[in-house]
This record gives C-alpha cells, sequence and structure tokens, in this order.
C-alpha cells in the first residue's frame, strides 16, 4: 500500500492528519526537521506531508522551503504537498515553484485533506529524469513537435488519452515550453475532488464563508497565477460546476465563496480527460461552450500499446536502470518479448510500477517475466461461447485491485472507470 510520511512539530496537528490518512495507506509521522533524511530513506513514502515553519511565531515558511528543495533534490524524491497555518498565496507559490505538487492550508477539512492526498498519490510516478517524453514512435516524435509548436501560445489545450499515458507529462512539457516556465505550474486532480469542495479549490474562500471555513485561502486559480493551471480529468467535473468555470475563464476572474469581490486572474489552462472524445460532445455529460473554451487545441497522447516495441523496449530499460539504481540488469529473451506482446492496459503508469516492483522481487541481475507479477485481464472482444460477462467482470475487477494493490483509484484507472463506478461494481460482486 502507499506510504505517507508526516512532518509537524505540532503532535495534535500530526495526529489529526494521520488518523484522516490512515486509510489511503500507511502513515507515518516524524516532527524534527533533522530527523526528516532518515526517514526518507527508511520508509521511502509516496507523499510526503511537510510542515513549513518549525520555530515558535515563524510565519515565512523559510524552514519547510529548505526542507522541500532538499526533498526534490533526492532521486527517487516523493510527492510533496505543502501545509501552512498561514494561506499566504506567495508562499504557496514560492512552495509550487520549488516542487511541490500542492498546497493545504490549517486548519483543514478532513475531506479537503484527503482529497488533497490522494491526488498527489494518484500523480506519484515521476517525470523521467530528464524531464523528457520518452519514445521514438512515429506517434511520440508528432506529439512532441506539436508541444513544440503550442508551447509558447497562450491557447488553451485539452490532452486527451487513456488513464496512464502521461498526459500530466505533456501538461509540464506546455508549461516548460511556454512564456510563462518561470511561473508555478499546479495540477488539480478534478477526479479526486469532492463536488461540495469544487467551487471553494479553484476560486477560494473568505473566512465564515461556510461551516468549515475558519481561515481564507486562495484558490487554485489565483495560486498559479503568472503560471499554468492544470486541470486533469476535466470530465468529472459536474454540469454546474462547469458553467461556473466557464464564466471564471470568460472573464478572466474568479469570486471567491464569501465575497462579493471578483479578482482578476492570469493563468494558462491546460486540461486533460480520458472520456473517450465521442462522449465529450454530449451536452448531458459535458457543456459544449465549455468544451470549445478549452480544446483551442487538442493533444492526443497514444495508449503504450499503440506504440511498438521498440518504444515499450526504450521504456523498461529506463525504468529498470532508474529502480536498479547502482545494480545492472537484464532482461530474459522471453522477457522482453511478452512484455513487449502484453497490452499494458494501464499504460506507462503501469510499466512503471511493474519494473519497481521487479526490481524488489527479482532474485539475479537477470529478470523473468514472472518478476514483473503481471496479470493478464482478457479484452472484453476475445468472446466465447457461453462467456459468462458478469464473472469476467469480476475476475477483471479483482485482476485490477490485486495489480493497485487495493488502491481504487488506480484500479478504477486501469479498468477505465469512475471510481464511484468501481464501487457500484465492488458491491455488485461482494468484494
Amino acid at each position: 500500500m502507499p506510504g505517507i510520511l508526516i512532518l509537524d512539530d505540532d503532535p495534535d496537528v500530526a495526529l489529526a492528519a494521520r488518523l484522516a490518512l490512515r486509510r489511503l495507506g500507511g502513515v507515518a509521522v516524524r516532527h524534527e526537521p533533522g530527523e526528516l533524511a532518515a526517514a526518507l530513506d527508511e520508509i521511502a513514502p509516496d507523499v510526503l506531508l511537510l510542515d513549513m515553519n518549525f520555530r515558535p511565531g515563524a510565519s515565512d515558511g523559510a524552514a519547510g522551503l529548505a526542507l522541500l528543495r532538499e526533498v526534490m533534490a533526492r532521486r527517487d524524491a516523493p510527492a510533496v504537498v505543502v501545509m501552512t497555518a498561514y494561506a499566504e498565496v506567495e508562499l504557496a507559490v514560492q512552495a509550487l515553484k520549488a516542487g511541490a505538487v500542492d498546497f493545504i492550508t490549517k486548519p483543514w477539512p478532513n475531506d479537503r485533506l484527503v482529497a488533497c492526498v490522494q491526488a498527489a498519490l494518484a500523480r506519484r510516478a515521476p517525470v523521467p529524469a530528464a524531464g523528457e517524453l520518452l519514445g521514438e514512435s512515429a506517434a511520440m516524435q508528432s506529439l512532441r513537435a506539436q508541444i513544440a509548436q503550442v508551447g509558447a501560445s497562450e491557447a488553451s489545450v485539452l490532452i486527451l488519452g487513456e488513464n496512464g499515458v502521461g498526459k500530466e507529462l505533456v501538461a509540464r512539457a506546455l508549461h516548460r515550453a511556454s512564456k510563462r516556465s518561470a511561473g508555478p505550474l499546479l495540477a488539480v486532480d478534478m477526479g479526486s475532488l469532492p463536488e461540495a469542495l469544487v467551487e471553494s479549490e479553484l476560486f477560494g474562500h473568505r473566512r465564515g464563508s461556510f461551516t468549515d471555513a475558519r481561515e481564507s485561502r486562495p484558490g487554485r486559480f489565483v495560486a498559479a497565477a503568472g503560471g499554468t493551471l492544470f486541470l486533469d480529468e476535466i470530465g468529472n467535473l459536474p454540469l454546474a460546476s462547469q458553467a461556473k468555470l466557464l464564466a471564471a475563464l470568460e472573464r478572466r476572474e474568479v469570486t471567491p465563496l464569501g465575497s462579493d469581490k471578483p479578482v482578476a486572474v492570469d493563468v494558462r489552462v491546460l486540461a486533460a480527460t480520458n472520456v473517450p472524445e465521442a462522449e465529450l460532445f454530449d451536452a448531458k455529460r459535458f457543456r459544449p461552450d465549455l468544451l470549445y473554451r478549452l480544446n483551442t487545441v487538442v493533444l492526443r497522447v497514444p495508449p503504450l500499446r499503440e506504440r511498438g516495441a521498440g518504444d515499450i523496449a526504450l521504456l523498461l530499460r529506463h525504468y529498470l536502470a532508474q529502480f536498479a539504481k547502482q545494480r545492472t540488469v537484464e532482461l530474459t529473451p522471453d522477457a522482453l518479448a511478452r512484455l513487449c506482446a502484453y497490452r499494458w492496459p494501464g499504460n506507462v503508469r503501469e510499466l512503471r510500477q511493474a519494473c519497481e516492483r521487479a526490481s524488489l522481487l527479482a532474485r539475479g541481475p537477470v529478470f523473468t517475466y514472472a518478476d514483473f507479477g503481471l496479470t493478464e485481464i482478457a479484452a472484453p472482444a476475445a468472446a466465447e461461447p457461453g462467456l459468462d460477462l458478469a464473472r469476467r467482470e469480476r475476475e477483471a475487477v479483482q485482476a485490477a485491485l490485486a495489480q493497485a494493490d487495493g488502491n481504487i483509484s488506480q484500479a478504477a484507472k486501469l479498468l477505465g472507470v469512475s471510481r464511484a463506478a468501481l464501487y457500484r461494481k465492488l458491491e455488485k460482486h461482494g468484494l
């Protein structure tokens, strides 16, 4: 299960966070900055929840920023969510520029904290060391050329592709190629955000604007000012929230909850979804006017199975070298052939996880196919006489859960369904 590490000098705050997050995986707590390096080596967490101030009365976040930079310099740094009792936009922006994936202000509603860490876990897989979209297939060369062509513009871009293909990596490449590259890139996973929190998260709120609003906090549009706002899984945004997002994009201003004064925003918006392109034009699911606002340019990221054996072999070498560290590893000819023929329903994310798993399970320098722990999920098209669809569905759900180590969000992405749909399937099959 995923690991979460909390570093906060306030035992009460750390305990509250640990209790709220324990259903997401193993949660460890440390209170002293000097303990962080050893804890990272020992636990190797997927997500670090990092306090920004460690001295009584401190509010500038200098200590937290210094620790954040040390963490990000590590070879396999966790996703970092910074937390502070001071809802200052400037500090949040500095943390995002330094490599944090998100920020949260104290005190927090527990559902907001859980959603924030879930999103960080979902995008845990790091970009390749060189910050590149790896692959020499024609499809990847075309994609890189399109990024270079539109990156420097201010155009909104809609990134389409299955889960795990690297849509966020495309967004990061567009940000680096833009005139806003010195500004923050802030990613928001709309799929993991509770509907009740969407407006507050995007547009911010004023203290007292709702029951748990104990402090004012900036929304994502304000925090990403001067940079890029990446709205991941935009297809999961409810229709009512789509209308408010459209208004913000058209007016280039947001109105925080509890305020009647609009705030001008200067951001470039990138969006991504795994929803099939044809379904986006269903007005019952997605507003056409918002779609046209977001899809000035459309980039389609190919699934790994369509990129060919050359790209699969290249990615295998890259990630095995990354996880093997000082070890020299090889693949048996049979393993390489089977891995290149495998359909990779979870795409590059699944391949990376399989390489990490193999680096832990392999007993020697030569890896076999079994070391990767892959579970073949039967393709729906492979119809058989008297096919028991319910049984096959149950088996597919079980296989996805096993492959995702019980992580509901990851399993849903492997199956290509929403988390809500997966919960219904779990209930249906008594899993």
